[in-house]
């Protein structure tokens, strides 16, 4: 259910939000290892590469396990029985695993376990920048023929909680806090059994819906991770000659005054004769043609006269 991760940050700016304290208690950045092989990106799909962190009892004999090194690592599983010499001809997908099969499924059978850093289909917002620390398990596999060893990754799911229930009913496993990501990492000291604790849904997170260009594992630009509000709509601009057609109904005709309105007797309304402006003798209810048509047959033949106040 996780295709999509962002982890764009430099490598010097990613070492210092994934600061940590050891086992004596002292303050410390993981160390890279293969930071050339780490490329930043806005939209990280499966396959591609992605930085985890993990022990550094796993790369050096005899380190300490409360110390921790970041290594880029493909997105993917590849698990090292895998007896093919190309990795993408595995037959199944393992960028995912799911909680509750993960002792059981032979693909995932290894001691190795990390942590992948990174927001995944939604953009998840930490403070302090803090990377968004996954569970996953990591192993290496190397080429019957010969050749460098590929480091690997998986994410692990489980149920989703109620705020992501909507979205999908997977979420990633997130480690919620340094304590437990000490704990899932520091595999010297902490049991399998007990690193499995952790593993379990978590509503300490906040999410937005971002743009379908995300769909896209060739775009990898900002706009992969900007909020979409996908419940505004666009709205309608009236033209000029609508605006002025709303303001004209929205004016009131003098014919259709409200008869609550007090009005002024006629008497004291001052009416003017003019060949523009006179008080009609039609009634009021002939229609528009046949009042235009007796207007111009009286205008002939009366004769144009100075405004000048009129009364009857």
């Amino acid at each position: 259910m996780c295709g999509r991760t962002s982890c764009h940050l430099s490598k010097e700016v990613l070492a210092r939000a994934c600061a940590y304290r050891d086992r004596q208690g002292q303050r410390r950045l993981p160390e890279w290892r293969d930071p050339d092989r780490y490329c930043p990106s806005y939209n990280k799909s499966p396959q591609s590469s992605s930085p985890v962190l993990l022990s550094r009892l796993h790369v050096e004999k005899g380190a300490d396990s409360s110390e921790r090194v970041i290594a880029p690592m493909r997105w993917g599983l590849v698990p090292s029985w895998f007896k093919e010499a190309d990795p993408s001809k595995l037959q199944f997908n393992t960028s995912n695993c799911r909680s509750d099969t993960i002792m059981e499924k032979r693909s995932f059978k290894s001691e190795s376990m990390g942590a992948a850093d990174g927001p995944e289909d939604w953009e998840k917002v930490w403070d302090n920048w803090r990377p968004l620390t996954m569970a996953g398990l990591f192993d290496c596999w190397e080429p019957p023929e010969g050749g460098d060893c590929l480091y690997s990754y998986t994410i692990i799911t489980v149920d989703s909680c109620k705020g992501l229930s909507d979205i999908h009913h997977r979420m990633p496993a997130i480690l919620d806090g340094e304590e437990a990501v000490s704990k899932w990492l520091d595999f010297g000291d902490v049991s399998a059994q007990e690193a499995l604790k952790l593993i379990h849904p978590t509503e300490n997170i906040t999410f937005h819906p971002v743009s379908s260009v995300v769909n896209n594992s060739r775009n990898n630009t900002p706009e992969c991770l900007l909020p979409v509000d996908s419940l505004v709509k666009k709205e309608l601009k009236a033209s000029g000659s609508s605006q002025k057609m709303l303001q004209w109904l929205a004016t009131k005709s003098p014919t259709k005054e409200d008869t609550k309105t007090p009005q002024k007797a006629e008497s004291d309304v001052p009416q003017w004769s003019s060949q523009f402006l006179k008080k009609s003798l039609i009634s009021p209810r002939r229609g528009g043609a046949d009042l235009l048509a007796r207007w111009l047959k009286r205008e002939k033949e009366e004769e144009p006269v100075a405004k000048r106040p009129h009364t009857q």
